[in-house]
């Protein structure tokens, strides 16, 4: 049985002054939408500490709050790969390398530098994939808070769909992506303060990190495998049926590390954007490492309550809710320790963690939408040559058709319980080969359009048949989205090597294919035209007015210093 949540009526004020406060940053910004640009593109204005929480917030979804703790329940600190090797070196790879040509170009949106590196093909084929992505993305979003209220409170769906839709619509229509981002700044606020005391509270319970210890070593011999495969990152992953992730090292450096996490942080629009509105190169260029900070600290919040949840269920202390085959339902880690934890008045603050973690998501996901539909299709392919005001217009409606598309998906969701598994399939299989021409066209002035476009179909193609000739172990063929539409030549220990596989084959093939059609095709721009495009005819960036501590390289010297430190210490 699901547990159920009693609300008292601080509870309540509490979650309504929340969505006053949202809405009010969305109020107090509107006057300063009076142009296109300041609508989809915040004016280039921000300063770099907000860009970067933004980017970060963005980020810091339904998927993340509560899969990285259901995650650190099942996999243990293992899941920690998703923030230090997941994400860390790409993100110091955007600020560093990536972030000048987005921000140099004059580039919109990524669609748009696709445009101005490869040619119209290239551009058109990724702002289709991205506008149907990030719709099913808010969309999803929406259905697992609806879900998660109807579950634990009772709350009808329909209605926790429609409130939350019209709160996301109201702030976002209002200020823009201004609005957008500010908010996820107070979001990612509320997300750290309401989870943060069930990081001390279950610990304490649980024995302190030695007692988990203990008790999650018991826990990895009960399950076949070694002491220390829940609290350790690498020491357990010579082999694939060593951990409970079900990953080797070489998965997880090359498919996690380089592949997924080079193409999620340095090719997806949602968290991108945030950088691009800041308001100056340098401050472009540190959002991505600001956020990096906040990243290296996450799992403490997120999964070491998950890794004290398994231990604190298998002592008998914490009840977690049971699926139908009698397994524990991961999912339901952070809503049982809400339930055990909280009383009232803390409740209300924790749920508002959650409501901003799915309202930073939905936000997050219609502001790039609005931007993309309006830059890249509506304008480009539409009714090109109008007024700054049609075009903001178009932007407001945008972010209302947006909205409306992501309640359709959130039903379409409802519908298809496993959707959520086929829309990070499809953020791999699109992801993988966008980074590998992305990566390409940035540091080898020679790569085509042509190139870069059929390298791009080519490697999404080879991720999906490599989807359907394989399958994760104890998945039915049946289901189809699990893999083996096609045949089943292989299986992989869990869905996250399948994944993992899957990326490589996408990043492989696409990258071998550009580099084919390259040597085939002859390069239509200048080198004049690829300035600030391509590395090798870039100027280098020198920074002479900064003071050497608040310099990107000393920041980023910093951030993966520290990733290392902790690294090694979990080991």
């Amino acid at each position: 049985m699901p547990n159920l949540l009693t609300l008292g009526g601080i509870d309540y004020v509490i979650i309504f002054i929340y969505f006053l406060f949202v809405i009010g940053i969305g109020w107090a910004l509107k006057r300063y939408m009076s142009s296109s640009k300041a609508f989809l593109e915040a004016g280039r204005s921000l300063p770099a500490w907000v860009t970067g929480l933004a980017f970060i917030s963005a980020n810091l979804g339904a998927l993340e709050v509560i899969g990285m703790s259901a995650s650190g329940a099942q996999y243990g600190m293992a899941t920690t790969h998703f923030y230090w090797i997941g994400a860390i070196p790409a993100m110091i790879f955007l600020g560093l390398f990536m972030m000048p040509f987005y921000y140099g170009s004059k580039a919109r949106s990524v669609p748009e530098y696709l445009k101005l590196r490869f040619d119209e093909k290239t551009r058109g084929l990724n702002a289709i994939a991205f506008a149907v992505m990030t719709i099913l993305a808010s969309g999803i979003s929406m259905y697992a808070l609806a879900a998660l209220m109807e579950k634990l409170l009772h709350w009808p769906f329909d209605a926790s769909v429609l409130v939350s839709a019209g709160i996301v619509l109201a702030y976002t229509l209002l200020g823009g992506l201004s609005s957008a981002i500010y908010n996820e700044v107070l979001q990612f606020f509320i997300i750290v303060i309401g989870l943060f005391p069930l990081v001390f509270l279950s610990l304490k319970d649980a024995g302190g990190w030695t007692g988990m210890t203990e008790t999650l070593n018991q826990v990895s011999t009960s399950n076949g495998f070694q002491t220390g495969a829940w609290t350790t990152m690498w020491s357990h992953t010579g082999t694939a049926a060593a951990n409970p992730m079900g990953v080797e090292w070489f998965g997880i450096f090359m498919g996690l590390g380089f592949v997924l996490g080079f193409g999620y942080w340095c090719t997806n629009f949602l968290v991108v954007q945030r950088a691009m509105a800041a308001n100056s190169m340098t401050a472009a260029r540190k959002t991505p490492l600001i956020g990096a900070v906040p990243k290296i600290l996450l799992p403490f919040l997120v999964i070491v309550p998950g890794m004290a949840a398994m231990a604190l269920a298998s002592k008998g202390t914490l009840s977690l809710e049971m699926m139908p085959n009698g397994s524990p339902n991961y999912n339901s880690v952070i809503t049982s320790m809400l339930g055990h934890y909280y009383p009232s008045g803390i409740l209300g603050l924790g749920l508002c963690a959650l409501l901003a973690s799915f309202m930073s998501g939905m936000a997050g996901n219609v502001s790039a939408f609005n931007t993309v539909w309006t830059y890249d299709l509506y304008q480009s392919y539409i009714k090109p040559n109008q007024s700054d005001k049609h075009y903001l217009n178009v932007g407001r409606l945008a972010t209302i058709v947006g909205i409306i598309l992501s309640i359709g998906a959130a039903y379409l969701a409802k519908q298809f319980g496993n959707i959520m598994d086929f829309l990070q399939m499809i953020f791999a299989m699109v992801n993988a080969p966008l980074f590998a021409i992305m990566f390409l066209g940035m540091f080898w002035k020679r790569t085509t359009g042509h190139g870069a476009f059929w390298g791009l179909l080519l490697g999404i193609s080879c991720a999906l048949i490599h989807h359907g000739l394989t399958i994760p172990m104890g998945a039915d063929p049946s289901e189809i989205i699990k893999g083996g539409w096609i045949s089943v030549i292989h299986t992989y220990p869990s869905s996250m090597a399948q994944n993992f596989w899957g990326a490589i084959i996408g990043w492989t093939s696409g990258t071998v294919c550009t580099l084919i059609i390259t040597y085939l095709t002859k390069q239509q721009k200048s080198n004049e035209d690829l300035k600030g495009l391509v590395y090798s005819l870039t100027p280098r960036i020198i920074e002479k007015d900064d003071k050497w501590y608040n310099r990107p390289i000393v920041l980023a010297c910093f951030v993966a210093a520290l990733t290392l430190v902790l690294s090694i210490i979990f080991w």
